[in-house]
């Protein structure tokens, strides 16, 4: 069966724009930010990006291989709960080992507003399978237009092209990506802000 060039492109932005790549990418780029404090290191968000991206990413890759999940994507709702629940608990744990150890509050706010990005995520779950991918784009571009200004609305693009990667692989409607991402904006936009 051939694969055509739509196909080929949307898979390809699937991978590139997954959830846990683009939030390791955003606590490095934050945590970075962080960094132009004067006595701040700027490598705080590899810590972050450990708990909320890559101990989770982990744990779903663990229980592909094990048969439990078809793909890391999670495509079938109800398979979502448990690994969401980790990610939640690692996010948690995160939190806590980053305020103990004294991390910049830029970078603590960020793991905050992911976590309240999972719990609205595990609860929408349980009846709809809202997209996540354009949830944490959305999230992205938000967070780094609040970093940065308004230069950064030059990733909107990135968020169109993760919502229609999306549709096109037939993984989500277009409601459920434009809630996901309606979402993913509104707690980026608002948790962030506020605690930064």
């Amino acid at each position: 069966m051939t694969v055509s060039t739509a196909d080929r492109t949307a898979r390809i932005a699937s991978e590139v724009l997954a959830p846990a790549v683009l939030v390791a990418g955003l606590l490095l780029v934050v945590g970075w930010h962080a960094g132009e404090q004067p006595g701040v290191s700027r490598w705080w968000g590899l810590p972050g990006a450990l708990f909320a991206a890559g101990i989770p990413l982990a744990y779903v890759l663990r229980g592909v291989r094990q048969g439990r999940l078809t793909s890391h994507h999670i495509p079938e709702r109800e398979h979502r709960r448990v690994p969401l629940l980790f990610g939640i608990a690692s996010v948690a744990a995160g939190l806590l080992v980053l305020v103990l150890l004294g991390a910049p509050r830029e970078v603590l706010a960020l793991l905050a507003a992911g976590g309240v990005g999972l719990v609205v995520f595990t609860a929408v779950t349980h009846w709809w399978k809202m997209s996540i991918h354009a949830g944490v784009a959305a999230g992205t571009a938000t967070t780094l237009t609040v970093v940065y200004g308004p230069l950064a609305l030059l990733s909107v693009p990135l968020v169109l092209l993760a919502g229609w990667a999306r549709v096109r692989l037939s993984a989500h409607t277009g409601a459920q990506v434009i809630a996901g991402a309606l979402v993913g904006a509104m707690i980026a936009g608002t948790v962030f802000p506020a605690l930064r």
